[in-house]
C-alpha cells in the first residue's frame, strides 16, 4: 500500500512535469529560443524569422533564384549580430534619434515611393510588413549612420592635392566619363588568422570564381557565400564612377568588359570578387541653374510657436508689400543671424545646396516674388528670389565630385575595416544546432 506522502510526492512530481511539458508557457519558450548571444544581448528564433521573411520578400521582388533556407537563415543572422553590436555601441555612445527625425525620414521614404505617409503604411501592410517593424528598422539605420558618422566619418580628410591627383589620373585615362555597375563578394579573413584559415578562405575564393565564370548567378552566390554588407542585395554595389570604386579594385575596373569576374584579390579584409554588370557614358558638361536668394527666418521655440512664427512672417510679408526694404527687415527681425547681417542674402545657390522643402519653394518664385512662410526643420523662411541664371558648373562640378568620390571610397574601405574589426572583437556565440 503506497503511504500518503509517497503519493503526494508522486502528484507534486507529475504536476510539475506536466507544467513544463504541456503548459502554452512552455511551448511559447521553445519557439522563442536563442539562436545566438551577442555580448549582454541575445538574438530569439522568432526575431531571426521575422528578418528571414522581409529579405525574402525583397529576394522574391527581385525574381532573384533563393538559396537553400539555412543559408540565407546564416547570412541574415551574420547581418542581425553585426547591427546589434553597433547599436550596443551607440547606446553606449548616447546616440540616439527624436520622433520628429524619425517622422521626417519615413515621410521621405513615402515621398520618394510617390506616396503619402498614409498610403506607404497602408502598402507596406499590403506587403506583409508591419509597420512598427518597419519604424523600428529606419530607427536602427538612423541610429547606426549616426554612429558611423561619429566613429569613421570624423577622420576622413580629403586634401586639395588628392583631388587634383584624381582629375589628372581620370583625364590621363580618359575615364571621367565611364560608370560601373559592380557587383562584389567578400570570403572574409579575420585580424590573426591563421595560415590554415587563411588557405581555406582562399580556396574558397578560387573555388567561387571558377564557378561563376562558368555561368553561376552572381546575384545569388553573393547572397548564399559573401560575407560583405551588401550580401542580401546580391552584391550590388550600384552604379560608380572609377573615383567611387575602392583603391583596390581601380586597376581591374578599367580593363573589365560587362560580365568579367575579377579575382580573388586579397585584401586585409579577406579575398574580393567583382562582377562588371554593366557599363555606360555620362555627360561632358554639367549645366546648372544658380539662384540667388535671401531669406527671413523665425525660429520656433518654447515661446513662439509655429503658428506665431507664420504668423509674424505674414506681417512682415504685408510691410515689403507696402514698400519696407526686404534686406533692412531682414537685418532687424532674421534668427539666421549669419545671413541677417548681409540682409537676409544666401547669395548665388546650386541646386542641393539647401534644404528640399526651401529649395522646392524657391523654384516656384519668379524673379523678386518672395514666398508664403515656408517651414523646414530649422524653423519658418520668408523667401525672396533676386536672378536666376545657367551656368556650365563643369569644373565645380568635377572638384566636388571628385572630392565626394574620394571621401566615399575613404568611408567605404574604412568602415569595411571598422566592421570587420567589431565583430571580430566581440563576444559572439551562435548555436549552429538551432539553424
Amino acid at each position: 500500500m503506497i503511504d500518503f506522502i509517497n503519493m503526494k510526492n508522486l502528484f507534486i512530481i507529475v504536476f510539475i512535469s506536466c507544467f513544463f511539458t504541456c503548459s502554452p508557457v512552455a511551448q511559447a519558450e521553445v519557439l522563442d529560443k536563442i539562436i545566438a548571444v551577442v555580448e549582454d544581448d541575445v538574438i530569439l528564433d522568432r526575431e531571426l524569422e521575422q528578418e528571414v521573411s522581409v529579405i525574402l520578400q525583397r529576394i522574391q521582388n527581385n525574381n532573384t533564384a533563393l538559396p537553400p533556407r539555412f543559408v540565407l537563415r546564416k547570412q541574415v543572422l551574420e547581418k542581425m549580430i553585426v547591427d546589434k553590436l553597433q547599436r550596443q555601441l551607440a547606446e553606449k555612445a548616447g546616440v540616439t534619434v527624436s520622433e520628429d527625425t524619425l517622422n521626417r525620414s519615413v515621410g521621405e521614404i513615402a515621398r520618394r515611393n510617390n506616396m503619402d505617409a498614409r498610403e506607404f503604411r497602408i502598402e507596406l501592410e499590403r506587403q506583409g510588413m508591419s509597420y512598427e517593424s518597419f519604424l523600428e528598422n529606419v530607427r536602427n539605420e538612423i541610429i547606426i549612420n549616426e554612429l558611423r558618422g561619429r566613429e569613421i566619418g570624423g577622420r576622413i580628410k580629403v586634401t586639395d592635392q588628392e583631388v587634383q591627383h584624381y582629375l589628372e589620373t581620370q583625364d590621363q585615362g580618359g575615364t571621367e566619363a565611364e560608370q560601373y555597375h559592380l557587383g562584389h563578394i567578400l570570403i572574409a579573413v579575420k585580424e590573426g588568422a591563421s595560415s590554415s584559415e587563411i588557405q581555406q578562405a582562399s580556396s574558397k575564393a578560387e573555388s567561387l570564381v571558377t564557378k561563376l565564370r562558368a555561368g553561376e548567378d552572381f546575384t545569388q552566390t553573393a547572397i548564399s557565400s559573401s560575407d560583405d554588407g551588401n550580401a542580401l542585395k546580391g552584391g550590388d554595389l550600384g552604379w560608380r564612377s572609377v573615383g567611387d570604386v575602392p583603391t583596390l579594385f581601380v586597376d581591374h575596373v578599367k580593363t573589365m568588359a560587362t560580365g568579367d569576374i575579377a579575382g580573388p584579390i586579397r585584401s586585409p579584409s579577406g579575398y574580393h570578387i567583382i562582377k562588371m554588370l554593366d557599363k555606360k557614358g555620362a555627360m561632358d558638361h554639367q549645366m546648372v541653374t544658380k539662384t540667388k536668394v535671401r531669406h527671413i527666418l523665425i525660429k520656433t521655440n518654447e515661446l513662439v510657436d509655429d503658428n506665431e512664427a507664420r504668423n509674424r512672417l505674414l506681417a512682415l510679408k504685408e510691410r515689403v508689400d507696402n514698400g519696407e526694404d526686404f534686406g533692412a527687415l531682414a537685418r532687424s527681425h532674421s534668427d539666421d543671424k549669419g545671413s541677417a547681417l548681409k540682409g537676409g542674402s544666401l547669395d548665388w545657390v546650386s541646386p542641393g545646396d539647401l534644404v528640399k522643402p526651401f529649395e522646392e519653394a524657391m523654384e516656384k518664385l519668379s524673379i523678386n516674388e518672395i514666398s508664403d512662410p515656408v517651414q523646414t526643420q530649422f524653423g519658418w523662411h520668408l523667401i525672396q528670389v533676386l536672378g536666376r541664371e545657367n551656368k556650365d558648373n563643369s569644373v565645380e562640378y568635377r572638384k566636388n565630385m571628385a572630392t565626394d568620390a574620394i571621401r566615399k571610397r575613404k568611408i567605404e574601405e574604412e568602415t569595411e575595416l571598422w566592421l570587420r574589426r567589431l565583430r571580430d572583437e566581440a563576444y559572439v556565440e551562435i548555436y549552429q544546432d538551432r539553424l
